[in-house]
């Protein structure tokens, strides 16, 4: 049954309401990091538990995979509601975390069906209606990013095997495209700048901070001048390049220190580079760069002609496998590859939760707001309403599976839970988007 108050937040009522713990703001000073200063630079260790490090509350943390075509809902929500329940066979690779997640069936965009739509999954606003929003479509993720500047090397990481989600947007409705290449992700992460291309890549900046300045003082005397559109307009790109002021200063302060050592040659060597195990790298990277604080922000994506036929039991591609006709042989096989990738997180999942989060109780993954879903519900009737979705790990106080729809029956706009995940990083929000309130998952 569905609680009370998730009926309350799903009406629109006024929702239960995050407040912080003193001390423990995503927002707090960068934790103080052990360096050791060798050749040509510095080398940046892992939080550590010597009282040679402050001892802080370590930041929280967001991991966003998902996939553009949504899940076979029968073998993706479970029968039952509550936290007693059992996992259907698309989740069975969970089961260890069962009571460390939230899934939550009845929530959506509110969009019609179709194709197109899904891109809309981390911001419920399509392109070409984002001018009706203060923020047109960002994506959560990205807001959770703007908080970083300064605190980590990467204010947000993007990684896939190809393109095609489109899951990412900053505040201009730009799409960040993902690092599509494990080798390529590497050498973005984890390889250092040569003395000279640290010495080109600082005149660059140093170019590129002159040239804002002009800009800025341009556009000040423009958005005197400008009627009212205009200036919404002009706020906009003020917006866009007060990010990227904070993103430049931000590089120039880490070109002179080195990065987390990482070795991503055990899972190429003498194996062949199937899917499992680039997905293995790309998520191990994600988990070392999270460890490390070379990011705090990553997302992980499933595009939708990605080939699964190294996967047993598939012969068809992603796409092809979702028009299946309801032939039960080809259901068999979208579901054995929507089991992969939920494997996949899995795996990832394990990884983090290996972590012990120094001078806090728990792990990484205590740590790390996990986001699973898509902007599709499923992709062989192109349906739009009831998205597959969960949340795991965070610290949260999870509800197992929980029903969102209010009393009158009504799907609970998705934006609503991208709320409380903000407020749990750190972001003091009330609305994001389209969202009418808060979903209540407690943490702590």
């Amino acid at each position: 049954m569905r609680s009370n108050a998730a009926r309350a937040v799903s009406d629109g009522s006024a929702p239960w309401r995050y407040r912080p713990r003193s001390g423990r703001s995503s927002d707090a000073k960068m934790n103080r990091r052990l360096a050791l200063k060798g050749i040509g630079g510095i080398l940046t260790l892992p939080l550590l538990e010597s009282g040679a490090v402050a001892a802080q509350s370590p930041p929280t943390r967001f991991l966003v995979v998902g996939n553009p075509l949504g899940m076979h809902p029968d073998h993706f929500f479970p029968t039952e509601f509550g936290k007693s329940f059992t996992l259907p066979e698309t989740l069975r690779s969970l089961e260890w975390l069962r009571g460390r997640l939230t899934i939550l069936s009845h929530t959506d965009h509110g969009m019609n069906n179709g194709h197109g739509r899904e891109i809309s999954f981390l911001n419920g606003v399509l392109p070409e209606n984002s001018s009706a929003y203060p923020e047109r479509n960002i994506s959560v993720d990205q807001v959770m990013a703007r908080r970083t500047y300064g605190r980590v090397r990467f204010p947000s990481v993007h990684a896939a095997l190809e393109n095609g989600i489109r899951m990412s947007w900053n505040a201009n409705g730009v799409e960040l495209k993902p690092v599509t290449d494990p080798h390529r992700l590497f050498d973005h992460l984890f390889l250092n700048l040569t003395a000279e291309q640290r010495k080109v890549r600082k005149q660059l900046i140093a170019r590129n901070g002159s040239i804002l300045d002009t800009v800025g003082e341009q556009l000040a005397g423009l958005q005197r001048r400008a009627g009212r559109r205009d200036r919404e307009r002009l706020d906009q790109y003020a917006t866009s390049i007060r990010e990227l002021e904070a993103s430049l200063a931000g590089r120039s302060e880490w070109i002179d220190r080195d990065k987390p050592k990482f070795d991503i040659s055990r899972r190429f060597a003498g194996a062949e580079t199937t899917i499992e195990n680039r997905y293995d790298a790309i998520f191990d990277m994600i988990a070392h760069a999270f460890e490390t604080d070379l990011t705090r922000v990553a997302t992980v994506a499933f595009p939708n002609e990605l080939g699964y036929t190294d996967i047993d039991g598939v012969t068809r591609g992603y796409h092809a496998c979702t028009h299946n006709g309801k032939k039960e042989e080809v259901i068999a096989e979208l579901v054995a590859l929507e089991s992969f990738q939920i494997a996949q997180l899995s795996r990832c999942l394990r990884k983090l939760d290996a972590v012990r989060e120094p001078h806090a109780d728990g792990t990484l993954l205590d740590r790390t707001i996990v986001l699973f879903g898509s902007g599709m519900g499923y992709g062989g009737t192109h349906s739009n309403r009831n998205l597959p979705i969960l949340v795991a790990g965070g610290g949260f106080r999870h509800l197992g599976h929980v029903d969102t729809r209010s009393g009158s029956g009504f799907n609970m706009p998705l934006c609503n839970l991208y709320v409380t995940l903000l407020q749990r990083f750190g972001v003091e929000r009330d609305r994001f988007n389209t969202s009418t309130g808060a979903f209540e998952l407690r943490y702590g």
